[in-house]
This record gives structure tokens, C-alpha cells and sequence, in this order.
């Protein structure tokens, strides 16, 4: 059930504001004011770096059985305490260290604080003048706390200058809204972050009429983490995107835009590629990598799935990361720099074929990045210095096994690693200077067993980086846009896939060369992402995502008509995750589901030339890689399109659709489909007819509101439910009758579809489809005819007056019967001494596809020539297609699904 948790978050921050005054009251102390950060009277050394480095040295993560446990970049919330933040005022071996954060969270027993085990630091970020350093860390639990009380992750302050340390977010009400993580800053000197609190998203919920709640990541372990930016008093935070899975390691480029690691997990897709985006959200970009995550490196010859992990910008522009497994034990991977300048993926031909020559390793041997033993070792993080050389810092573990006779750890010989069933060692990440120009490698900080230096930074001046100045409306973006909370979404023709037209847009555009009818693509929907509660929130049942979960929850946000070049300008709605889907006249999907979300910011215009594929390598949506576009536009300016109404004049390159939002307007979406001809020149020939396929014309409940369907507006929305939608349209009465209203026959899709005749005698239903609403006997989280229509079911026959499942023998891969058999293998005998088959039942092909309307055979029956042609109406088979092309879902709204 719904649970506001007040109670528990009162008690949370009670507590928090007496941790709160205790934490700054040391945050200037330990050992050091600063005043020997230029390096003091320390003897020279010949790797000497003359400003302070940074560092977390933390345990390595174990079970309570003691095993080494791993860690996720799926799981960024990820609590492992026992990390230490530690500072040398040079980065020399000899340089003595200090900690930062000692004895930051004491105990106060009489206060009611008592603080459990150890706090976790990481993702360290430094000012570009070398002053500041920004990080995240989240305090120990505090004794008697339930989970979800505990302490959050927070942005961390440390000052150079004056050797202070504090927390941003003052206010520990706000601090506590969500884990706050991966700081960076920006050149206009505010932080960009990525965050649970969803601030912008959780606020639009209630428009919604649902409580405020940190929304789930896709695949439901936790809170989604999307990107954030506030001042660094921890004041006017703003979120800046709006994925559904998480958004991580934001780092700022030199252009000024902000780089960062995204999660696409729609649809089950699984990619963590590059983006780029604006400081305030605006011109959300594909960067690098959505089809390169299988660029490590292996034992075997197939190459085995990295990720791109903490991005930062090199001194010649190109992309340094960690490519590293996305899970696992070993903690680290290879160095690779990205040249994300040049290229968008990582080979030369698609299916990570042909020549690497997007990325390249910066590691003088090869890295093994498997899991395996990685003879070179691994590297945990690196940090490129800016001086004019080729050297970084980086934490590096040698690779080691353990020897099976005295059980203690040895390095990674030959004559180990040809050892059969050889154990690898835990890890040793030490801090060292890497130079992968001259191929040396020498220590700064040597490794101590059981620990690890996670991560390191350098706190030297860097170039500061373009300053983007946010778009001012009425003089940068459309004030009534911005205000409205609107944004437009400009397609130039639906029809370009990859800068390549699929039909002659020529003709398409041509009134007198292609009818409305004739044209595939009509309409344009747009569909938005619900956001799923965590259980504490509210505990519903997970049946409501129905059978392929991969799509979650759905909302159809409306439509607009495609016009005939496939061109599309329309008004959507900002600050949410938003997909799109081409559809034809009947409400139908033509082309695959879009699998990446889409973000606008209120004001904002984005463009896009087409289409793709999923499974297309041609850059799509960064626009300084994206091929020509398919469509010219208006070939002049002052004149109409070729056969077109005259007064419809276009400018030299636009699309019909730009050409009737300059003239009358940018259009709103509709929740019906309602097609008008604006184009055909009625002096040469008749008008297409107006057409609409409404849902007031349904006879069953509506999946929206009364007065959304009188007056569609920006908060409309189509929330489909399977029980109290879809349902209701088998279980509608169709009854055909004569003048006098006799009944003459019962046509209801019940009265037919049903184990039962009008007998009441048992049946096998017509088609092998039993429409009843009635709790399936099959799979009791749905209704039958949900399990019937979706999922695979058994060929049934009535055999003495019972309904029973078909059998047949099954056979072997080579089609050979196959017996019942012992243990021994040796078949087993009837009675009469016959071998007995095994038999099996066979299933019928499945009537609906959650990948679809266009991929099920339902609707073959209701076409001209059918069984059942004519029998559902227009509005019905277009709220079926709607359901099946949004996933099929049993509900769409987790506050109207049943709770446990």
C-alpha cells in the first residue's frame, strides 16, 4: 500500500541535523591549513608533480562468509563502507599523506547518534583552476535506522585554499530528498550531478494525481539517477534530464556541453553508450557507442561486453575512459581513449566488424577485461594530467594467483598462468604515474592487501571550458512555449531512414501522384514512460506489467497527422521521457518501437531529419554526424508544393509540416485520429476524404477521461487497462435483431468464445479462444482471455464430453520418436511389452504479440474478407492496436493495478 513514511523520515533528519553540526564543526581541522599545498621542502623526485593529489583508499567489498564481492555500474547507489579520502601535497611516493574526512561522523551516545561501521567516498572531481574538489559520500549507518532511513549519498566540498570541508546541501530536509552522486563542475561555476531526487519529475506527478516518488530505474532494483545542477550553496537545483534508467558520470567537455554514461534499458536493450547534453538540458545527443559494447578485450575471439566508465576529456580533445565490465570482481579494465571527434562507434563496419578505429587502448601490453586473469594486470580509474605529457594516474592492480600449496598470492608468470585451474588473487590497485608515451610506469602509493586505491585526482589548473549560456525566452527560445511548458518536435520526413528515402518522397507530396490512402505512414504517436514506485511507496502486483514486462507501463500522450512528405511539427510536452511510434490510418505501428527516449526542455525545438533501425549503425541524432537528409523541402521559395492548395506557400527547404505551423500555428496533439486535407489543390482534383476514428464512438469505458475526449489538452492521456478496457469489448453485447427487436443472433464475442455452448455443454471455443474475463485457470494472475490471447496455449479437443489437451509423440532434434526411458537409458514397457512414448502437447501459434498490433493474427479476421469482418468497430480494433504496440500490459497505471 501506498506509505507516505513521514514518520520514518522525521526520525531520519532528527537525527541527520545533530550529525549535520557535528561534521562541520571539523571540517577545517585534521591535519593541515593548506598552507603547504605548493609541495614544501619535500627532496626531489623524478616523477615530481608540483600540486596536490587526491585520493580514496577504501577496503575491498566482502560478503559476510568473507568472499570478494563485486560491484555495478547498474547499481550506483551502492553503499561499501570503509573508504578513507586522503590527500598528498604532491604526487611523489615520499610525500606524506593526511585525511580529509577523519573523524568527520563521530558518535554522540547521549545525542541518540550512533553511527555503524564505516562512510564510503568517491567520484572525486577538481575546479578547473585547482582550487575546489567536489565528491560524494554518504555518512555510516546510524544504529536503529531502518534501510530506508539510513543516510543518502551527498556532494562534498573541499576548499584548497582554506582547507575546508562541507557539505553543499545545507538543509538536511533537502539533502535527504535523494542520493546525490558524480559531481562535475561547470565553467559558470554550479555543479551538474546525477541524483535520485528527480526533482522536476516528482513534482510533474502531481498532475498526474499521484504522490511525489523517486521513480525506478527499468529494471526495478532502485531508484533511477538522472542528471541535476545546483549552485555550489547546494541552492536553485534544477534536473536536466528525464531517462527511465540512469544517467551517470557527468563530465563537462571544452565545447562546454556535458558528457555523460547513459543507460538505454527500454525495452530490455541493455546499451550504457555516450550523450552529450546542454548545461540546461536542451539538445539531448547520441555521442559514441551505442553499438560498440562489445569492445573488450578476451581470451577467446568474440569480444566480450564494456562498459565505457568515468569519462573524462584528454588535453587533445579525445575521451579517456575505463572500459570495464559492467559487473564483476576485479574492480577495474583497460585504459581506452575514445575519438568521439571523428567517429560514433568503435569499427569500421557495422556488427563490430572490419577496422577498430574509434578507440584504442592507452595500455603499453594488452588488458584482459573478462573477468579473467589479465596478465598486465588492471586499472581501476585513470586521470590524465594536463602538463604537455603523456602521463596519468591511475590505479592499477598487478595480476596474481594463488598458489595452491601455500595458499598465498604469486604474480602472473607464465608458468602460473599455465597452470591448470589456477585461482586469481584478490586485487592490489596501488596509485602509480603511467606514461603510456614512454612506457613507464613507476609508484606513488603502493598497495597494502585487502585495500584499494579506487580512484585519484590531481588538483592542477585546467583550460576552463566554453561557458553555454541558457536559452532566454522571447529572445532565444518561444516565450509561450516556455511558458506553457511546451516544447516542438520537428520531424523532416519519416520516410528518410539513415538519409536514405524509402519511397519517393516526391510522389508521397504530390496530391495528384498519391492519394491520402495511398500513403503508409498517417499519424504520429507520442508516448510517455510511467514512472514505477518503489515497494515502499506502494506495493502493487508485479502481474500488472502484464506478460513481457520489458515495457513496463505506458501513456499514450496523443497524435498528430503525418503530412503527406512525412514531415511532423508539433507541440509536446517538456520535462518527461517521451517515445514515438509511426502508425497508419487504422492506429497501427508501422515501424519498430523507438527504444531510447526522448527529453524536451520547455521552449526547446528539436529536429530530427527521420527515421533508423534498430540495429543501424548510421549516426542518428548527433547532428554533426548524421548523414544528408533524404528530403530537399520546398525546391523554391514564394510558390507551393506541385499540385498543392496555392495558398500554402512554402520557403525554399521547408517541409509541409513547417509550412502549416508557420502559417496557422504550431498544432497540439489530439487523443483521436482525425486526418484533414490541407494540400490537394481542389481545382485539380477532389479533396481526400475527412476522416476520424474517435474514442467517444466506443461503447465500453474509455481509456480516458469524459472530458478529455470532448477537448483534448497537454494533460490528456490514454491509460489503457486490460480488465477494465480491453475486456469489456469481448463482454459487449452484440446482439442481431429484427424490425419488431427479436433476437435473432447473439453475436457477443463471449456468447461464442467460451468452453461452454448455449447449451451450457463443455466446448472447445471456437478458434481455440476462450474470451471469458474470469480468472484463468492457466496462469491465475490473469484473466483467461488475457492468457489465451498472449500467451502460448495447447491445440484442445472435446474427447468424451470433456475438453482435453491434443498429445503427440515428441521427437528427437532429427525427427525420431522418442520413448520413455530409465535411468539406464534402456525404455521402459507397457503392460504388453511396448515401448511408450513420450507425449507432449502442441501449441497453437499465439493470437496476440506484445511486439504489436501488425504482428499479430488477430486482426486478420476483422479484415475485408474475414470471419468476423465488420463485427468490431473502428474505435475498438484501434484500442486494441494501441494496447498491443504500448506492450500489452494487464494495467498502465500502478495506482489503479491490485496491491499485495
Amino acid at each position: 500500500m501506498f506509505c507516505t513514511r513521514a514518520a520514518a523520515v522525521g526520525r531520519k533528519l532528527s537525527l541527520l541535523s545533530i550529525f549535520s553540526a557535528v561534521a562541520l564543526v571539523g571540517c577545517g581541522g585534521g591535519s593541515g591549513d593548506g598552507s603547504s599545498l605548493g609541495g614544501g621542502d619535500q627532496a626531489e623526485d623524478p616523477v615530481v608533480v608540483d600540486y596536490p593529489v587526491v585520493y580514496v583508499r577504501r577496503a575491498l567489498n566482502r560478503d559476510e562468509d568473507d568472499a570478494l564481492m563485486g560491484d555495478s555500474i547498474y547499481m550506483p547507489s551502492a553503499f561499501n563502507p570503509g573508504a578513507e579520502l586522503l590527500m598528498r601535497d604532491r604526487a611523489t611516493a615520499s610525500a606524506p599523506e593526511r585525511s580529509l574526512t577523519e573523524n568527520l561522523f563521530v558518535s554522540d551516545e547521549e545525542a541518540g547518534i550512533v553511527f555503524e561501521g564505516g562512510y564510503d567516498v568517491k567520484d572525486l572531481a577538481v575546479s578547473a583552476d585547482g582550487r575546489q574538489l567536489a565528491f560524494a559520500m554518504r555518512a555510516p549507518n546510524i544504529e536503529g535506522l531502518d534501510d530506508d532511513e539510513q543516510p543518502s549519498w551527498n556532494i562534498w566540498l573541499y576548499d584548497f585554499d582554506t582547507a575546508e570541508l562541507r557539505r553543499i546541501i545545507q538543509s538536511d530536509l533537502i539533502a535527504e530528498e535523494g542520493d546525490d552522486i558524480s559531481p562535475a563542475f561547470l565553467p559558470d561555476g554550479r555543479l551538474v550531478f546525477t541524483s535520485t531526487r528527480q526533482r522536476r519529475s516528482r513534482a510533474l506527478l502531481l498532475d498526474d494525481n499521484k504522490p511525489q516518488f523517486s521513480a525506478q530505474a527499468e529494471n526495478l532494483d532502485e531508484a533511477a539517477f538522472v542528471l541535476h545542477v545546483m549552485e555550489t550553496d547546494g541552492s536553485d537545483i534544477q534536473q536536466i534530464s528525464y531517462n527511465q534508467s540512469h544517467d551517470l558520470s557527468p563530465t563537462v567537455l571544452a565545447n562546454g556541453r556535458i558528457l555523460f554514461n547513459r543507460w538505454d534499458n527500454m525495452g530490455g536493450v541493455d546499451r550504457l553508450s555516450l550523450y552529450t547534453v546542454k548545461p540546461d538540458g536542451t539538445d539531448l545527443q547520441f555521442y559514441y557507442g551505442y553499438h560498440s559494447q562489445g569492445t573488450g578485450t578476451g581470451s577467446g575471439e568474440d569480444p566480450i561486453a564494456a562498459t565505457f566508465s568515468k569519462p573524462q576529456q584528454m588535453p587533445d580533445g579525445r575521451i579517456l575512459v575505463t572500459l570495464r565490465a559492467p559487473e564483476g570482481i576485479t574492480y577495474g579494465g583497460d585504459m581506452v581513449v575514445i575519438d568521439g571527434a571523428n567517429y560514433t562507434e568503435a569499427y569500421s563496419e557495422p556488427e563490430q566488424a572490419g577496422v577498430l578505429q574509434g578507440q584504442e587502448s592507452l595500455s603499453v601490453e594488452q588488458v584482459i577485461t573478462d573477468g579473467g586473469l589479465s596478465p598486465h594486470g588492471l586499472f581501476a580509474s585513470a586521470w590524465a594530467f594536463h602538463d604537455g605529457t603523456s602521463r596519468l594516474l591511475v590505479s592499477w592492480s598487478e595480476c596474481r594467483v594463488i598458489d595452491p600449496e601455500t595458499e598465498l598470492p604469486q604474480p602472473c608468470t607464465d608458468e602460473w598462468l599455465a597452470t591448470p585451474d589456477i585461482v586469481p588473487a584478490d586485487p592490489l590497485y596501488g596509485l602509480w604515474i603511467y606514461d603510456y608515451g614512454e612506457g613507464t610506469q613507476r609508484p606513488i602509493i603502493q598497495p597494502e592487501e585487502g585495500m584499494m586505491i579506487s580512484e585519484a585526482v590531481t588538483a592542477d589548473t585546467r583550460p576552463v571550458p566554453e561557458f553555454i549560456p541558457q536559452p532566454i525566452p522571447g529572445i532565444d527560445i518561444d516565450r509561450d512555449l516556455y511558458e506553457e511548458g511546451m516544447a516542438v518536435l520537428d520531424i523532416r520526413s519519416v520516410y528518410d531512414f539513415d538519409g536514405s528515402a524509402i519511397l519517393d518522397i516526391d510522389a508521397l507530396a504530390d496530391p495528384l501522384q498519391t492519394s491520402a490512402a495511398e500513403r503508409p505512414a498517417r499519424f504520429l504517436r507520442v508516448v510517455k514512460a510511467v514512472g514505477i514506485p518503489d515497494r515502499d511507496t506502494l506495493d502493487f502486483d508485479r502481474s500488472a506489467f502484464g506478460r513481457n514486462r520489458s515495457q513496463l507501463m505506458r501513456e499514450i500522450i496523443g497524435y498528430t497527422p503525418i503530412q503527406p512528405d512525412g514531415s511532423v511539427r508539433v507541440k509536446v510536452p517538456a520535462d518527461m521521457p517521451l517515445a514515438i511510434a509511426v502508425v497508419d490510418a487504422s492506429g497501427r505501428r508501422i515501424v519498430g518501437r523507438h527504444n531510447n527516449w526522448l527529453q524536451f526542455r520547455a521552449g526547446e525545438v528539436r529536429k530530427c531529419q527521420g527515421c533508423h533501425t534498430r540495429d543501424s549503425e548510421v549516426p542518428h541524432g548527433r547532428t554533426d554526424k548524421a548523414p544528408a537528409a533524404a528530403w530537399a523541402g520546398a525546391a523554391t521559395s514564394a510558390a507551393p508544393f506541385p499540385n498543392t492548395e496555392p495558398a500554402l506557400t512554402a520557403d525554399m527547404g521547408e517541409t509541409m509540416a513547417q509550412v502549416l505551423a508557420r502559417i496557422a500555428g504550431h498544432p497540439e496533439l489530439d487523443g483521436d485520429l482525425k486526418y484533414v486535407d490541407h494540400w490537394t489543390d481542389p481545382s485539380l482534383r477532389e479533396k481526400d476524404a475527412t476522416t476520424e476514428i474517435v474514442m467517444s464512438d466506443l461503447l465500453t469505458p474509455a481509456p480516458t477521461t469524459v472530458a478529455c475526449q470532448s477537448s483534448w489538452g497537454a494533460e490528456c492521456r490514454t491509460v489503457i487497462h486490460y480488465p477494465e478496457h480491453i475486456q469489456p469489448i469481448w463482454d459487449l453485447p452484440r446482439l442481431i435483431t429484427d424490425e419488431m427487436g427479436n433476437v435473432l443472433e447473439d453475436r457477443t464475442c463471449t456468447a461464442c468464445h467460451s468452453n461452454r455452448d448455449a447449451d451450457g455443454m463443455a466446448q472447445v471455443p471456437p478458434g481455440q479462444l476462450d474470451l471469458r474475463g474470469d480468472q484463468s485457470g492457466v496462469n491465475t494472475n490473469f484473466s483467461t482471455s488475457y492468457v489465451e490471447l498472449i500467451f502460448d496455449n495447447p491445440v484442445q479437443e472435446l474427447r468424451d464430453g470433456a475438453v482435453q489437451n491434443v498429445l503427440v509423440q515428441d521427437t528427437d532434434d532429427n525427427g525420431n520418436p522418442l520413448f520413455e526411458t530409465d535411468e539406464d537409458g534402456e525404455r521402459i514397457l507397457d503392460a504388453d511389452g511396448n515401448p511408450i512414448p513420450v507425449m507432449v502437447t502442441v501449441d497453437i501459434e499465439r493470437i496476440m504479440n506484445t511486439n504489436g498490433a501488425n504482428a499479430s493474427r488477430f486482426f486478420n479476421v476483422f479484415e475485408a474478407g474475414g470471419v468476423h469482418e465488420g463485427e468490431l468497430s473502428a474505435a475498438e480494433l484501434r484500442l486494441i492496436s494501441e494496447w498491443l504496440d504500448i506492450g500489452a500490459q494487464y494495467y498502465n497505471n500502478p495506482f489503479e493495478a491490485p496491491v499485495n
